[in-house]
């Protein structure tokens, strides 16, 4: 067989929609079973079932003023020409587990977050009374409610307050904590084994030699996992040797949920990713080659076990381009999660003449 015969030429592109229907349709992709964590550790990950509030929030009826709590009946009409005048009996403040009882024509002092008082229906603010002594003068009325957070008014109890499948960022947690929730059951983040290819790569920190790179991609596509909620597990770099790209690939495959490696991708002669990609099925390699570009050098393979392996281009912004359109929905349906789609129209300064995506040079 002569070296030209050993290239692979891309005879079938799909799209990027026809490519994830493809792979949808052959692996069937879901959550990767639940975990319970704590609240301190919920960050970024998904709930993997409904939670329903315990309690009612706020718990009790509370005051949202600092002021005077009051039966309301007893300031009807009161203003500055004839206020009302009541006998304060106590004082009430945030935290209090005593609450002394209103009467009628009497008020009790009370903190902005303090529970009212039994009796009281309504606070007058600070700002409209007098006090002198145990009396009190009220300059304006109010209206049963008035000033007052009832029980339940944020949440009731037995209410649905987050659905499965919620990313859980600070708001959320704000929630949980809120219905007193310390412990929540979130859905296995997927392990993502990231592994870059190529003689030339170099990892950053260590001396450049001549003709080698800097290796890119290990890091810009781990932060990319990081980025969907998942757990990158990088495997380092590996040389254009088949026999140690195959021992790669089948020891990532063999503790991660999602194998992502870069280059080796294209129809170049050291491009050996597609032969040891074809090598973990059946049915192995099932698209070679996108209608896109950059990224038009794309592999996808699953194995044996039906675990997804996806060779990126070698290019940075190539593999970043098909991790977004093709790794990012893989991701989603693994972590129950959507992805943001951002569309943008513009018009070009410039006339660009169109250019056929095929054949079979690199991207």
């Amino acid at each position: 067989m002569t070296e030209v015969s050993k290239r692979i030429i891309f005879h079938e592109l799909l799209t990027p929609e026809e490519a994830l229907s493809k792979v949808f349709n052959t692996v069937k992709i879901e959550p990767l079973g639940a975990e319970v964590v704590s609240i301190e550790e919920s960050y970024g990950r998904v709930l993997a079932k409904d939670v329903y509030s315990r309690i009612d929030v706020p718990p009790f009826d509370r005051a949202t003023m600092d002021g005077f709590a009051v039966r309301a009946e007893d300031t009807f009409g009161a203003d500055e020409l004839n206020p009302a005048r009541l006998k304060v009996v106590g004082d009430v403040e945030t935290g209090a587990e005593e609450l002394p009882q209103v009467n009628h024509g009497e008020a009790v002092e009370i903190a902005t977050g303090a529970p009212m008082p039994p009796g009281a229906n309504a606070v007058v603010m600070v700002e409209y009374t007098k006090r002198s002594g145990d009396e009190l003068v009220i300059y304006r009325s109010v209206t049963p409610g008035e000033n007052v957070m009832s029980a339940g008014s944020d949440v009731m109890i037995g209410e649905l307050i987050l659905r499965r499948c919620t990313v859980i960022r600070e708001r959320e947690v704000g929630l949980l904590a809120a219905v007193g929730i310390d412990r929540v059951e979130v859905f296995r983040r997927p392990r993502v084994a990231v592994i870059s290819t190529g003689n030339e790569l170099i990892s950053p920190g260590k001396e450049l030699g001549r003709g080698k790179i800097y290796d890119i991609n290990t890091y810009t596509i781990a932060h990319a996992v990081r980025s969907m909620g998942a757990e990158p597990m990088i495997m380092g770099i590996v040389r254009d040797n088949i026999n140690e790209m195959r021992d790669a690939v089948n020891r990532a495959l063999s503790i991660s949920d999602l194998v992502l490696l870069s280059g080796g991708t294209s129809a170049g002669l050291a491009d050996l990713t597609y032969r040891v990609l074809d090598e973990i099925g059946p049915p192995g390699i099932i698209i070679h080659g996108l209608k896109v570009k950059p990224g038009k050098p794309t592999v996808v393979a699953v194995s044996r076990d039906n675990k997804l392996v996806i060779g990126l281009p070698g290019y940075p912004s190539s593999a970043l381009m098909i991790f977004n359109i093709i790794v990012k929905p893989i991701l989603a349906r693994m972590l129950c999660t959507g992805v943001d789609e951002v569309r943008v129209k513009a018009k070009l300064a410039i006339r660009l003449m169109a250019r056929r995506v095929g054949g079979s040079l690199p991207s």
